[in-house]
């Protein structure tokens, strides 16, 4: 099932995992030491290109009645959405912009242009899922309670609609992570309504009511005659916002070689342990740097889970270290191309809308659940007398694959 240790898993002993700690400590510290005003313009023209994107495209929206407009501006406005939720919102939240002391790119003052409020996204995603990363039963990420991408999850009949469920997270992902926040499953399972939740409740509602008000009612009533086609125009935006969001977060946490994690370890989990978890349980995205700007920088969703608070422009530098740490220590760098990462995801979601019992592979050795034990007890790294390299999870599971393969 799910990897219970992490050390263990990896072929690594004590003094290997405090070492890596060591050097993924010394990259941030280059970071942090050489963050300057090259950073600063990054992320103020990365404002300024957001908004006169959005400004732009509700412009072009006067004329929506015409299907070029039309196009254009519902265009322009969801790639203007994409920016201010990927590379502003999610990244200006996590401080990776607070050392400069700005009060409009501060982590306490950002409330960006999504249902969620910014203060419960904060909880959910920058504390629960950034520290307990993939671990069952602590990160509601892990399917966000809706769908089974583990075999650890137990099957239920109600799984058989996992392909269906994330097609409607896809469309209406915002709204997802606008309730997330609320527990609605503990919610029905205790049968009433804390006064916590309500509170949680009240002000999830709030900010929906401003959401739709700004686009379906003030930005539409300003074109007039084009009233319409502007609030068609909106929804569309905000689709096209939603399809790429769930898409890119899919691809940094559900595709094979993301691995998932018990809790037997995480109340005495030091750093190192915390950077290693992070390393094998996320995946990064190829692509170009349009591709790395789109998403926010998360084609770099290894290097973001290691440094969640460093800018998200560095980490294209941050990945040729931590890749060069991963071969030192024959680690695996999970990577592929966009739509090969994504194409996983959903073969996961489709797969395991099924019971155990129809699906190949185990459940400590498939493609989207592994652990120790596939290993069968052989976990020590050893030296290649011919190379001098480490031998280590990365020679492991490239062996098995083969012995996999002779065997069909």
């Amino acid at each position: 099932m799910a990897i219970a240790d992490v050390k263990e898993y990896a072929h690594l002993t004590e003094a290997d995992v405090e070492a890596l700690g060591r050097e993924l400590d010394a990259i941030r510290r280059d970071i942090e030491e050489s963050r300057g005003e090259r950073d600063a313009r990054y992320v103020r023209n990365t404002i300024r290109l957001q908004r006169s994107l959005e400004i732009g495209g509700r412009a072009v929206l006067f004329g929506s009645r015409r299907r070029p407009a039309w196009l254009l501006g519902a265009g322009m406005l969801g790639v203007s959405k994409i920016i201010e939720n990927m590379e502003l919102g999610h990244n200006v939240m996590h401080g990776q912009w607070d050392w400069m002391n700005d009060p409009e790119i501060h982590s306490t003052s950002w409330e960006w242009d999504i249902h969620d409020p910014s203060a419960h996204w904060k909880q959910t995603h920058n504390y629960l899922h950034h520290k307990y990363t993939n671990v069952l039963g602590m990160d509601d990420d892990v399917g966000y309670g809706l769908l089974r991408v583990t075999r650890d999850q137990r099957w239920r009949p109600f799984n058989t609609g996992n392909l269906v469920y994330n097609t409607l997270l896809t469309l209406f992902f915002q709204w997802g992570v606008a309730v997330q926040h609320l527990e609605l499953g503990k919610v029905v399972k205790r049968g009433d309504l804390s006064p916590e939740t309500k509170q949680k409740a009240r002000e999830v509602g709030t900010k929906i009511g401003k959401q739709l008000v700004k686009d379906y009612v003030i930005y539409p009533a300003l074109t007039g005659p084009a009233w319409k086609s502007t609030i068609t125009a909106n929804f569309a935006a905000n689709t096209i916002r939603n399809v790429w969001a769930n898409a890119i977060i899919f691809c940094g946490h559900f595709p094979d070689g993301a691995e998932k994690f018990t809790k037997a370890d995480i109340d005495n989990e030091t750093q190192p342990e915390w950077y290693l978890r992070q390393m094998l349980g996320s995946a990064n995205i190829e692509g170009s740097r349009l591709m790395d700007f789109m998403s926010g920088n998360l084609s770099y969703q290894i290097e973001h889970h290691l440094f969640p608070d460093l800018p998200s422009n560095r980490y294209a530098e941050i990945a040729v270290r931590v890749r060069a740490l991963c071969e030192k220590y024959d680690l695996p760098y999970t990577t592929g191309p966009f739509l090969v990462q994504y194409a996983k995801s959903w073969r996961t979601i489709a797969k395991l809308s099924l019971p155990n019992k129809y699906l190949k592979a185990t459940t400590d050795d498939a493609p989207e659940t592994a652990s120790e034990r596939k290993f069968g007890g052989n976990t020590t790294a050893t030296i290649d007398p011919a190379t001098g390299r480490r031998q280590g999870l990365q020679t492991a599971i490239l062996r098995k694959r083969r012995r996999g393969f002779l065997n069909r």
